[in-house]
């Protein structure tokens, strides 16, 4: 399925916040894909159509799970009945996440297992892994007890960061590299953010673009009530280069700049 993808390329399938009111915004979930094969950064509600429209979800490499809030990792609850039942025999996929992934899907079913039937769950940490093609680097950031940023790449070239939820900017700046690609959560416009959301608003992400060298700003998260137009202007404020907002079914390639 990822023949004919020579350069590693970020596919939308879902780009909105807990709750929204934009049609067809559903939850965070971002594709990567290469020639060699496909990874997953979350799987939010809603998203798992897209993922099946896409590729066939048993030839993922991983799912990387970013936090444990639903809007970032429920739509595994589909992905795990579409293995076990759909296919025959069944398969699996690998899924890391912060510990308790497993607890909080087999909870939703009160059904101890419930996850192991077709997800081999692992614990996230700090620091790099590879899977297939793609060199993965992990970090904490601010945001739940243990929430995650990603750094993915292939080979030398540019790398797309992922910053998940986040609370605190500064968290993201050892995963960027200078002409990485940023995919970043902007849940309160231009802001401010509202005290305890642990959440980030288009000063934070423009500055956080500037000093770290991003050869572009992917916006992503924007909670309702909050408004495109004002939160691009408050990103490139402080930032000058390409500045745009993510949509499902948006493709981009991360060698290039959008």
């Amino acid at each position: 399925m990822t023949a004919g993808i020579k350069e590693p390329e970020l596919v939308v399938l879902g780009a909105g916040p807990a709750y929204t009111d934009r049609p067809g915004a559903t939850g965070a979930a971002y594709l990567i894909r290469h020639r060699d094969g496909a990874i997953l950064l979350d799987l939010g509600q809603g998203s798992f159509p897209r993922l099946a429209g896409e590729l066939e979800p048993s030839e993922l490499l991983a799912v990387l799970v970013s936090h444990l809030h639903p809007d970032h990792f429920v739509d595994l609850v589909p992905l795990r009945h579409y293995l076990r039942w759909h296919l025959h025999p069944s398969r699996r996929v690998r899924v890391l996440g912060p510990d308790g992934l497993a607890g909080r899907l087999d909870g939703l079913h009160a059904e101890p297992g419930f996850s192991a039937a077709t997800l081999d769950i692992e614990r996230l940490a700090e620091g790099g892994r590879t899977i297939g093609p793609f060199a993965i680097e992990t970090g904490r950031v601010a945001h739940t007890e243990e929430s995650y940023g990603f750094r993915v790449a292939v080979g030398d070239g540019p790398g797309l960061v992922y910053s998940g939820d986040c609370g605190r900017a500064e968290d993201l700046d050892r995963l960027i590299h200078d002409g990485d690609l940023l995919l970043c959560e902007v849940s309160f416009g231009a802001g401010p953010v509202q005290a305890g959301a642990a959440h980030l608003a288009g000063p934070d992400v423009g500055s956080l673009a500037r000093r770290t060298g991003a050869s572009a700003v992917l916006l992503t998260h924007l909670l309702m009530g909050h408004d495109r137009e004002e939160t691009l202007a408050s990103v490139r404020a402080a930032y000058d280069g390409p500045v745009r907002f993510v949509d499902p079914g948006d493709r981009i390639e991360i060698i290039e700049a959008p």
